[in-house]
């Protein structure tokens, strides 16, 4: 019965996962929507079913019918591989996050942290091919602002979580949420959290660090020659990817699946895991609606010259912290 184990109830767990991820990205842009029509006292989407909560389904049916077209220019099997490749990271990286109290999403590895910085760095690949497959000189900007981006915040995101590994003391996640951590853990968790948010968007280029498809610069960056369903795959990887983005914050910094009566009643975890990754969507579009883009070179100066020290100092002082205090 090894084989049920290790293979198919995974692979049953994976496709429900997939399934739930899928449907919570064509929900999370009808979110942002109606959040940022609220922000901007306006209505948002209200034809397409009550409340518009169809619109996402017109959208997929839209973008599935809109006609298929390959500029002759482009390098195609790369062009056509570089969406999947910037999707299949933001669902492969759930594999090692606690969806209950002792349930992962897929398996408990004893690697999770190390699973999530090997995954994360993928994601750039597609951004890069995209842009350099296509052959097009706003799409190669695009892209090498991408590149840049993402690997320059790579380096303090690495070092913060470093640090939380110091203070959780294993590489496994699961383990992260069902120990136990002193009052002081926590609070010097959430001193990193506002830095460690910041980091994320730039990673996962959102508002207002979305300089790689700036429509007033690049017309629309890396996705410049990509439309219908391609173009889809790509908006798809970024929704997934908040989502899943969220999921990682919400275990690292706010217990993931914890919550009253959660480790009684195994149904709740996934409940309360959801409300926070919910939470800190809302906090993703509350950016978006407020906050107006920097010049490039900020971008870059902030990362280089303020995160990356703060978050070396940071890494200092916990491991003086673990060491005396733990």
């Amino acid at each position: 019965m090894d084989w049920l184990n290790f293979i198919v109830f995974p692979a049953i767990r994976a496709l429900i996962l997939i399934v739930v991820l899928l449907t919570g990205f064509a929900y999370l842009t009808w979110f942002e929507r109606k959040l940022l029509a609220r922000f901007q006292v306006r209505y948002g989407p209200n034809r397409a079913g009550t409340f518009g909560l169809l619109q996402p389904v017109a959208d997929a049916v839209k973008a599935i019918f809109k006609e298929e077209i390959i500029p002759n220019h482009v390098d195609k099997p790369v062009y056509l591989l570089a969406p999947v490749l910037a999707l299949v990271p933001a669902l492969v990286v759930w594999a090692v996050i606690p969806v209950a109290n002792g349930i992962p999403a897929i398996a408990d590895v004893p690697i999770g942290f190390l699973w999530i910085l090997a995954i994360a760095g993928v994601e750039s690949y597609g951004i890069i091919l995209a842009g350099w497959s296509s052959n097009n000189n706003y799409s190669l900007l695009g892209a090498l602002r991408s590149s840049a981006q993402m690997i320059s915040y790579e380096l303090p995101l690495g070092l913060f979580l470093v640090s939380i590994l110091m203070l959780a003391g294993s590489f496994s996640l699961v383990e992260l949420v069902e120990n136990s951590r002193p009052w002081w853990v926590w609070l010097w968790l959430w001193i990193a959290f506002p830095f460690f948010f910041i980091c994320i968007l730039a990673e996962n280029n959102r508002s207002p660090f979305d300089l790689p498809e700036t429509e007033n610069e690049l017309v629309a960056g890396f996705q410049t020659e990509y439309g219908g369903i391609k173009f889809a795959v790509f908006f798809i990887a970024e929704y997934v990817n908040m989502i899943t983005l969220s999921a990682i914050m919400a275990t690292l910094f706010f217990g993931g699946w914890r919550g009253p009566f959660a480790e009684q009643f195994v149904f709740l975890g996934p409940i309360y895991l959801g409300l926070k990754i919910i939470a800190l969507l809302f906090l993703y579009v509350w950016i978006r609606a407020s906050i107006g883009r920097p010049r490039y070179d900020q971008l870059m100066s902030f990362c280089w010259k303020f995160l990356l020290p703060l978050s070396l100092v940071y890494m200092l002082i916990t491991s003086v912290l673990v060491v005396f205090f733990k």
